[in-house]
C-alpha cells in the first residue's frame, strides 16, 4: 500500500544537446525539495542552464545506506525528491538502483519522467534490428573477463548494445572481430545529440581498421551495437566434428575452425560456434 507521503521522481536529463530538456522534468527539477545527483557539480551547469534553483546532494556508488535512509526519511516527511544522474536515465548504467528499490519495498511512490536514453537513441538511428534487443551494459574492463562476456554473446540472435570508454573501445572491436567474426555488422554511436555526433556502421573487420586509423572515433561517449547471430546452423557432420576435435588438441579454436573450414568445405563460422557450443557441453 502506497503512503500519503512524498513522491521519487526519476528524472531523465539531457545526453547532450540542452534543447533535449523535455519540459516536465524542468517542471519537476524545479517543484522538488531535493535534487540528489550522482555528481552536483556536473548537474549543477545544468540547473543553472535553466535557472533551476532546487537544493542538490550527492547520491552515487559510493553512497551508504545511511544516505539513503536520509532520503527516504525525507520522503515519509511528505517531501517530494527527484533522482538525476550525469546524462541520460537514471539507473541505466548509473547508480540509482537502491535508493529506487528501498523506496519502492517501502511503500514510497516512485515516478518516472522519460527523456533520453542514449541506448535507446542509438538503436533508433542504428539500422540494425530493433523489435529485440539487449543492452549488457559496460563490457569488463579486463581482457579475459571481456572475452568470456563476449564468448557467451557470441551466439545471441537479438541486438546487441553495449556503452564503452574510449581508451578501450578499439580492444572491445578487435575481441569482437576474433569471436563474433570479421563480417559481423557493428554500429558506433559516438557523442550522441552534441556537436560531434557521430553513427556509422561497418563490418567488423572495417570498423576495426577505421577506428584504429581514426583517433577522434576513441573520444567521447560511445554505444556500441552489434548485430546478432545467424540463425544456429545445423549440426555439423561427424567427419567435420573428428576433424574439429583433431585441430583442437593443437590449435586455438579460431585458428582451428579456419583450418577445418579449408578441409571440409563448411563455413568457418559454423565450426567456430560447433567449437564453442561443444566446449561448454
Amino acid at each position: 500500500m502506497t503512503n500519503s507521503v512524498g513522491t521519487l521522481y526519476v528524472v531523465a536529463t539531457p545526453i547532450g544537446n540542452l534543447s533535449d530538456m523535455v519540459p516536465r522534468a524542468e517542471q519537476v527539477l524545479r517543484a522538488v525539495s531535493l535534487i540528489a545527483c550522482e555528481d552536483t557539480r556536473h548537474s549543477a551547469r545544468l540547473l543553472e542552464h535553466f535557472n533551476i534553483p532546487t537544493r542538490t546532494t550527492a547520491y552515487h556508488d559510493h553512497s551508504d545506506d545511511k544516505k539513503t535512509d536520509q532520503l527516504l526519511a525525507l520522503l515519509d516527511k511528505g517531501e517530494d525528491l527527484a533522482l538525476i544522474s550525469d546524462a541520460g536515465t537514471p539507473l541505466v548504467s548509473d547508480p540509482g538502483y537502491r535508493l529506487i528499490r528501498r523506496a519502492r519495498q517501502q511503500g514510497y511512490r516512485v515516478e518516472p519522467v522519460p527523456g533520453a536514453c542514449a541506448l535507446i537513441a542509438a538503436l533508433s538511428a542504428a539500422g540494425l534490428p530493433s523489435d529485440r534487443f539487449i543492452f549488457e551494459g559496460f563490457l569488463p574492463a579486463k581482457a579475459v573477463a571481456r572475452r568470456q562476456r563476449l564468448e557467451a554473446l557470441a551466439a545471441e540472435p537479438r541486438t546487441l548494445i553495449f556503452y564503452e570508454a574510449p581508451h578501450r573501445v578499439l580492444e572491445s572491436l578487435r575481441a569482437m572481430q576474433e569471436l563474433f567474426g570479421d563480417e559481423r555488422e557493428v554500429v558506433i554511436a559516438r557523442e550522441i545529440s552534441k556537436t560531434f555526433e557521430t553513427i556509422v556502421g561497418y563490418p567488423l573487420h572495417m570498423m576495426v581498421d577505421w577506428v584504429e586509423s581514426d583517433k577522434n572515433q576513441q573520444r567521447g561517449e560511445i554505444v556500441l551495437l552489434v548485430h546478432g547471430a545467424a540463425e544456429r546452423p545445423q549440426a555439423i557432420d561427424e567427419r567435420a566434428a573428428r576433424t574439429m576435435r583433431v585441430l583442437l588438441e593443437e590449435l586455438p579454436v579460431k585458428k582451428a575452425a579456419a583450418l577445418a573450414a579449408k578441409l571440409t568445405g563448411l563455413r568457418k563460422n559454423e565450426l567456430y560456434q560447433w567449437a564453442l557450443d561443444n566446449a561448454k557441453a
